[in-house]
């Protein structure tokens, strides 16, 4: 009686036992509702017949978007630096706003 008193207020059984059965139940929680979350989207994952005539209407492919790339002018661009978090935004782009205007004075 006094091995298996002992045995229980041991550390396996106060902190061993306990993290075992949260890891155990724990993976098996999180299969279930990683299940409902796969049931819900193989349900709802269609996708509106509307939104996908409205797709085929306007295709976007990556050559489109390289060519757009391409005539952008990405030499010439300035650093522009955003406010602090401390700083007044509205300030800030005001300084800015009368800074570009007498350097371009």
């Amino acid at each position: 009686m006094e091995k298996l008193r002992r045995l229980w207020r041991g550390r396996t059984m106060t902190f061993g036992v306990p993290l075992l059965i949260y890891l155990v139940g724990g993976s098996f929680g999180l299969r279930e509702f990683a299940q409902i979350r796969y049931d819900v989207h193989k349900r709802h994952g269609k996708v509106d017949p509307a939104l996908k005539e409205k797709l085929k209407q306007n295709p976007v492919t990556l050559e489109s978007e390289y060519e757009k790339l391409e005539k952008s002018n990405l030499d010439n661009w300035e650093n522009i630096r955003g406010p602090s978090l401390w700083e007044d935004s509205r300030t800030v782009q005001k300084q800015r706003r009368e800074a570009l205007r007498l350097k371009t004075e």
